[in-house]
């Protein structure tokens, strides 16, 4: 019985014993396990910059790793604290726990904890600048993850060493190969963080090869890996990465907008963190250790208790003015950051724009250069076309041939008019157009711009009708060119858009006071029309009433832009009014001065005026022209008014001429090979300054028209001119020299 009794007894023990270490080997997996649980959850809580969860949630794991003397997850605990530290920059301290990790995983032969510190030690190390020793814990960290194959953490290791080599300025091809290796190590692993360290690290090394497209498709990436996750230093960190792209490609106003945003992502993570800096400050001044001692204390002495609260109070209010004055300072410090870098921005555009300044001030001297030397190419072979039809016109033509060439001498100084206006476009919008005074006839201009448009009416089957007002004096003084020229642009415009229609040009007098007449023009067509919403723009360079009118009937869109500019400068304006499919009417007013006097007004017979006097007759004089054509017209023209000629292909040999021979008159091209038209004047006004020296130039005249009379030229004649102004100016100097002597 006893014996019976004692197997009961022992058999009890025995099971209890069991169920017991059944319970503790349950308690150790779930410590084990809500442990690991802390870890995780403090880790993620670093990467989002939660450091008040992070701190709770190591305590917590230590103090439960401790109370089950599990070495491993204190180590670990003291390796992810290192990684808090690190990314606050508190580096001595991240460095003391990695030790002490370190430590500990070598005594227990945690390889993996291990390995994932040396990671963390090299992190702080590339914070610090200091590759060799980054490098040297890479190397190790990767020696134990290639023995345990971990794929995932070696992807870590190279992201890490792209890091090292983009943060030193190294190879940066090397950077991105080393990227792309961690990119397919990581492409199974659920570590969000160090997938958006590696699209930051990636697009940070894009911006340093300028492949700035590639940078911000790395950086929306980013936001989207770290915005999901609350990955705060992360958000920001890419806001000023952005800001740094947009600025080198030029957009300032959306660098600002991301710097902007970087600083107030700063602000939130300041303000998410208030309550550890004031843990801190608890753990720093004991303040609780404080409150206790005090309640020891009062029960001994009243007067100390109260000593002890006041210095309390005082500690406290301390800390919170000392934590108030550096979120204070590290405002201002922000702020002043944000206003130097947006300073920095308008610099930049400020420079941009005087840099677009100085292109377009480049680009309008080309563009002057340009138009000085076509001006030349241009006038050059009109010149020849004007001379021959005035020596045909000489040579007793027919009627018929006659009726010809006068209208192909208007077409010429039309086409001369129209070359000036276009190649000196801006100076006519600047009204720095000159206006000639000449004494012509209207009614035989306005006919000669008919003849001259007649063919192009014949064409479009149209029908001119011209109404004159008789009353209007028949020799008007005015621009005669300028005249023709509108008119040519507002008939020529009228023939394009009408076809089997009317054009009626009607002529009229408004008023006469004294000398000045004020005349009525209208230019009234039944074609095309132009829309209300087209009218105002018609005026403008380069228009035109639709697409579909410049594919059908062409042109440039400048006719009636030179119109408005020259009414303008006769101190007049264009008036138009048009419907759509049934054609346009233009009007405009021109006062002129009478040459004749009205017998109604005053009947006191005029004086005819007095011809000039030809003084040409067997003068001698040299023509300076390197261009044989120009020679040969300009010779031609003299010598059928009695002039005897000589020629000099040359400046030199003009010079040359002068010096042996006395002549009556000098006609001088200015651009020349060898010496120009220029030196050569000033080199025979230095023998020579009584003759007459008559620039005879295609080049564009413009204001300072006094550099050629300083260079010692008596008058100045534009190539292609009319033989009228041509004699004119040379009979003057003729009779200025005979009068002188």
């Amino acid at each position: 019985m006893k014996n019976f009794t004692f197997i009961i007894i022992v058999a009890f023990w025995c099971n209890l014993s069991f169920a017991f270490q059944q319970d503790d080997a349950e308690d150790l997996q779930i410590a084990n396990e809500k442990i690991q649980q802390l870890l995780n959850d403090a880790e993620v809580s670093v990467n989002t910059l939660d450091f008040d969860n992070a701190i709770e949630q190591l305590n917590s794991s230590l103090e439960l790793s401790k109370s089950i003397d599990d070495k491993r997850f204190i180590a670990l605990s003291s390796s992810i604290l290192a990684k808090l530290y690190y990314i606050r920059h508190e580096f001595s301290k991240a460095i003391t726990e990695l030790n002490r990790a370190i430590s500990i995983q070598r005594e227990i032969g945690d390889e993996k904890g291990l390995a994932y510190s040396y990671v963390n030690f090299a992190k702080i190390f590339m914070a610090q600048d200091n590759k060799i020793r980054a490098d040297r814990y890479l190397n190790l960290a990767e020696e134990l993850y290639l023995k345990l194959d971990d794929q995932e953490y070696l992807g870590i290791v190279s992201l890490n060493r792209a890091i090292v080599i983009s943060r030193t300025q190294g190879d940066m091809n090397e950077a991105l190969s080393l990227l792309q290796k961690a990119k397919n190590q990581l492409a199974d692993s659920k570590n969000m963080y160090e997938i958006s360290r590696l699209y930051y690290y990636t697009a940070r090394v894009h911006i340093s090869l300028e492949n700035y497209e590639l940078a911000k498709e790395n950086c929306k990436k980013v936001l989207e890996i770290a915005q999901a996750q609350n990955f705060g230093g992360m958000i920001m960190s890419t806001y000023r990465q952005l800001s740094k792209i947009y600025e080198a490609t030029g957009d300032y106003e959306t660098s600002l907008e991301y710097l902007q945003k970087s600083y107030a992502r700063n602000d939130s993570i300041i303000a998410m963190n208030k309550e550890v800096l004031a843990e801190q400050a608890n753990a720093k001044y004991g303040v609780d250790a404080l409150q206790s001692s005090l309640n020891e204390l009062s029960i001994q002495n009243a007067e100390q208790e109260s000593k002890l609260k006041v210095n309390k109070l005082t500690t406290i209010l301390s800390v919170a003015l000392i934590t108030i004055l550096s979120l204070l300072t590290l405002s201002l410090y922000k702020n002043n950051n944000l206003r130097a870098r947006a300073n920095e921005l308008l610099q930049k555009k400020n420079t941009e724009l005087t840099k677009a300044k100085e292109n377009a001030e480049k680009a309008s001297l080309a563009k002057a250069q340009f138009l000085s030397t076509i001006t030349h190419e241009l006038r050059t072979p009109l010149y020849a076309v004007t001379g021959l039809t005035h020596l045909l016109l000489e040579e007793s033509p027919t009627e018929n041939q006659k009726e010809h060439l006068n209208s192909l001498k208007f077409s010429g100084e039309y086409l001369l008019s129209l070359i000036n206006n276009i190649l000196d476009l801006n100076k006519l919008e600047a009204n720095k157009v000159e206006i000639m005074e000449a004494s012509f006839d209207l009614k035989k201009r306005i006919s000669d711009v008919l003849v001259a448009l007649k063919n192009s009416a014949d064409e479009k089957n149209t029908k001119i009708h011209f109404n004159y007002d008789d009353t209007i004096p028949e020799e008007l003084k005015g621009d005669p060119l300028k005249i023709s020229q509108i008119l040519i642009n507002l008939i020529g415009n009228s023939i394009k858009f009408t076809e089997d229609g009317d054009i009626w040009i009607n002529v009229s007098k408004n008023s006469r006071e004294g000398n000045n007449v004020l005349l009525d023009f209208e230019i009234k067509d039944n074609g095309e029309g132009i829309s209300k919403e087209k009218q105002k723009a018609i005026f403008e360079n380069f228009t035109q009433g639709s697409t579909q009118i410049n594919r059908k009937f062409g042109g440039t869109g400048l006719g009636l832009s030179i119109v408005k500019n020259l009414l303008s400068l006769l101190g007049s304006e264009i008036n138009l009014e048009s419907d759509l499919g049934k054609g346009s009417t233009f009007t405009f007013q021109l006062k002129f001065e009478a040459k004749e006097v009205d017998n109604s007004i005053n009947n006191t017979p005029t004086k005819a005026a007095e011809p000039v006097e030809n003084k040409l007759e067997g003068k001698n004089i040299l023509i300076v022209e390197d261009n044989k054509i120009n020679q040969m017209i300009t010779r031609k023209i003299l010598e059928k008014h009695g002039v005897k000629c000589e020629v000099a292909d040359n400046g030199t040999i003009a010079v040359e001429k002068t010096q042996e021979k006395e002549y009556d008159l000098i006609l001088m091209d200015i651009h020349m090979p060898g010496i120009s038209g220029i030196e050569a004047t000033k080199e025979i006004r230095k023998f020579n300054s009584e003759i007459p020296i008559i620039a005879l130039t295609a080049v564009t005249l413009d204001d300072n028209l006094d550099e050629f009379y300083l260079n010692g030229f008596s008058d100045i004649i534009p190539k292609p001119y009319k033989t009228e102004e041509f004699f004119l100016k040379i009979n003057r100097q003729l009779a200025f020299k005979k009068s002188t002597v």
